[in-house]
């Protein structure tokens, strides 16, 4: 018999057998690479304590019918039940684990507990996606026990419709929880005292049981840290919140106290809530599951390693069943070994992982499309939980999310290249190859805050060694023009697809501008070509033409990342940012100085069309990007507490000095404009400009009329108090005649 058949990741996709198309991998697989026809019909037994549940109503939608009496079987079960008593001895020890064995015959199917049977089903039910069976024993379980995903992003939540999607998605493959935290659902956060709305409790109501047909836990968060006063009436407001999502159908729970400072970030007061949470709900109500929270100090960057510091304090006094969730060592990173020895005995307790991938509400105008790699493989035994924290795109998110099923499934065999591989069938079946070319070139966030990034594009990274090397010849000129002649096919006939249009909707700015990037690759291409290959056959097959082509698609570029086709908060639309474009702006840059030396003529070689630019002396604003959109010129938000030094700076700098209409900013914090100084560059000279709020609790800075009609060359915020500011950085935009 053949034993971990594909675990390897050698195994071709060419010829999948019927249990490779299973994921997560299960941990055992004994297997010949037997196959058959699945039957037209099959009998269904099972003690009648199952009926009704989820497990037997996911095997309903398998192809075969279910009749009285036919030729092949499928028994199924829960350990301790009459049906499976003869086999139920190989059911593994484990919780949601399962034991499946595949006949010509029928089928043996028995769950360590309900979860497991469902878990077993959606196996059979992978197994035979195809119409085949596959004769085959599995002996499965995961190795970490609570897996799945947390919408806790800022910016526009996910629809209604889109969780239900993906929780039949989680159901399928294997993920069982969902924390429920937006940060933008007001009843979450800003008002976390106040009920839902009837609309929007029914709507809770709908999700929280859609989640258990699927076997998952929906877990929802309330977010009391920004205005909490740790007395007794919000005490109680919080449980009388957490009494109307019970009676919603919600039976799971999660407190977050993440990106706030002042009176919410004490420790003693954290444990002191939700120990009383945790003992006087949680623990009084037999089916709801362990609470969980997210502690101010989440990340190892920003944490205090003293004795009596938050970690320490937090862990010591907090009840032992409650799990702690940690980012790693900042805010988006990877985990492994070493990250996992370090905070558990701070916190005293197994780590819940919440990591900050797919995620990009931190670099709004990028897509990670790419394989999940990197984390450690040997963690499995130092964690309570992992959830992936995915993209405002929830179609494209899943292409992310099947590889952190698999990964926290079965860890030590996981691999991410084949797991990606895989995902992209999942997701695309009948434009596979498409989706691949397209993904390549979105899978890093480009430069940021966090320090995080990805490898991106391969094939164009050993075209771009090449080129750099001095090979500007003609063939790795043409193995370039043929990777842009394939992304623009690949945008094309993805914008085209039907199969999955929610996907293509979230796609489609991106798709857009990976057109223009591959039109712009093409005309480099062709511009570096007829440098060195001049020829008379038409006026627009020469050097000057192709550069001029190369310009405009440049400001075409820039033109639709500022366009209506993307979200009003984001901030552009960026493809192949970390390889591609560098690529194609090296071979412009140097083409065009070859030409000039050669030619004596003056050509610009500056290749990005940007008309601000913007700096700063505050780290966390460094790389924040600015974009425009008609009149307005907007810099992105930033989704952490700002710490900005005294003296530090923003700067904005534009291309051409502009004609200013109006300007408006927010701090996030009541009374912060007293602490700041705005200048305008006028002439080369700087000039000052009163900052005020309309009304005392506002958290918005606006500017004073002598504002209006500055012609700016420079624009520059800065703290001017003697102290470290801790702000946020909801908005900043200023306006142009």
């Amino acid at each position: 018999m053949l034993v971990a058949w594909l675990l390897c990741g050698s195994w071709s996709l060419g010829a999948w057998a019927q249990v490779s198309h299973v994921n997560p991998v299960p941990q055992e697989v004994e297997t010949q690479g037997e196959t058959f026809s699945a039957p037209q019909s099959w009998t269904v037994k099972c003690d009648k304590s199952l009926e009704g549940g989820y497990a037997l109503r996911a095997l309903a939608g398998a192809s075969p019918k279910q009749e009285a009496k036919a030729d092949f079987t499928v028994r199924l079960g829960v350990k301790g039940d009459r049906t499976v008593r003869s086999f139920a001895k190989h059911v593994p020890d484990r919780a949601e684990g399962y034991y499946l064995h595949i006949g010509k015959d029928g089928v043996e199917l028995a769950g360590a507990d309900e979860q497991g049977l469902y878990y077993g089903v959606q196996t059979l039910l992978s197994i035979l996606s195809e119409g085949k069976l596959e004769a085959c024993t599995v002996t499965d379980w995961p190795d970490v026990g609570f897996r799945g995903v947390v919408e806790g992003f800022y910016g526009t939540p996910w629809s209604h419709e889109a969780r239900k999607r993906q929780f039949e998605f989680y159901g399928r493959n294997k993920m069982n929880v969902y924390i429920y935290g937006p940060k933008d659902d007001p009843y979450h956060r800003a008002h976390w005292r106040t009920p839902y709305p009837a609309a929007e409790a029914r709507r809770i109501s709908e999700l929280a049981e859609y989640a258990r047909q699927n076997g998952v836990h929906f877990y929802w968060a309330i977010h009391p840290g920004i205005d909490i006063k740790w007395t007794a009436a919000d005490r109680d407001s919080l449980v009388a919140k957490f009494e109307q999502m019970y009676k919603l159908g919600v039976r799971s729970f999660a407190v977050f106290f993440d990106d706030i400072w002042g009176e919410g970030t004490k420790a003693d007061k954290q444990a002191e809530l939700l120990n009383y949470v945790d003992e006087n709900f949680i623990q009084k109500k037999p089916d709801v599951s362990p609470l969980v929270m997210c502690p101010t100090e989440y990340n190892r960057s920003w944490a205090s390693d003293k004795e009596d510091g938050y970690l320490r304090t937090l862990g010591r006094l907090l009840n032992k069943s409650i799990f702690v969730m940690w980012t790693g060592n900042s805010v988006v990173h990877l985990i492994d070994k070493p990250t996992m020895e370090w905070v558990n005995p701070r916190i005293d307790r197994k780590a819940y992982i919440w990591w900050n991938y797919p995620v990009t509400d931190y670099v709004r105008d990028h897509l990670m499309l790419g394989p999940v790699y990197g984390n450690g493989q040997d963690i499995a035994g130092d964690l309570s939980g992992f959830v992936s924290n995915p993209m405002e795109h929830a179609e494209a998110s899943k292409i992310a999310l099947y590889g952190i099923a698999d990964y926290t499934w079965n860890m030590a065999d996981f691999d991410a290249q084949r797991d990606w591989e895989k995902s992209l069938r999942d997701l695309l079946p009948g434009n596979v190859e498409a989706l691949r070319v397209f993904a390549r070139y979105n899978e890093d966030p480009g430069p940021n805050g966090h320090g995080f990034r990805r490898e991106e594009s391969p094939a164009i990274a050993a075209i771009d060694s090449a080129l750099k090397a001095g090979g500007d010849n003609g063939q790795v000129v043409l193995d370039l023009l043929t990777r842009c002649s394939e992304l623009k096919t690949a945008a094309d006939v993805l914008l085209a697809d039907r199969e999955n249009p929610l996907l293509i909707r979230e796609l489609k700015p991106w798709l857009l501008q990976a057109r223009n990037v591959a039109d712009y690759g093409t005309a480099v291409c062709m511009m570096a070509l007829a440098a060195s290959r001049p020829t008379d056959a038409s006026p627009l097959i020469t050097f000057d033409s192709f550069y001029r082509q190369a310009r405009s698609v440049q400001e075409q570029m820039y033109q639709l990342e500022n366009s209506d086709v993307r979200h009003a908060l984001q901030p552009g639309i960026k493809v192949g940012t970390r390889v591609m474009l560098p690529t194609l702006n090296g071979l412009f840059a140097r083409t065009v100085d070859r030409y000039n030396a050669a030619n004596g003529t003056q050509y610009g070689n500056v290749a990005e069309y940007q008309p601000y630019k913007l700096s700063s002396t505050v780290p966390q604003l460094a790389r924040q990007p600015i974009s425009a959109s008609g009149n307005e010129v907007k810099v992105a938000p930033s989704n952490e507490v700002i710490s900005w030094p005294a003296g530090a700076q923003l700067l904005i700098e534009s291309e051409q000095p502009v004609t200013l209409q109006g300007m408006s900013f927010d701090m996030g914090v009541a009374g912060m404009a007293k602490n700041f100084r705005l200048e305008v560059m006028v002439g080369g000279e700087w000039k000052a400009v009163s900052l005020l709020h309309y009304k005392p609790e506002e958290t918005v800075i606006h500017t004073g009329n002598e504002l209006a009609g500055m012609k700016a060359e420079k624009i520059r915020l800065t703290n001017s108090s003697d102290q470290e500011q801790k702000v946020y950085w909801r908005s900043f935009s200023f306006t142009k005649q």
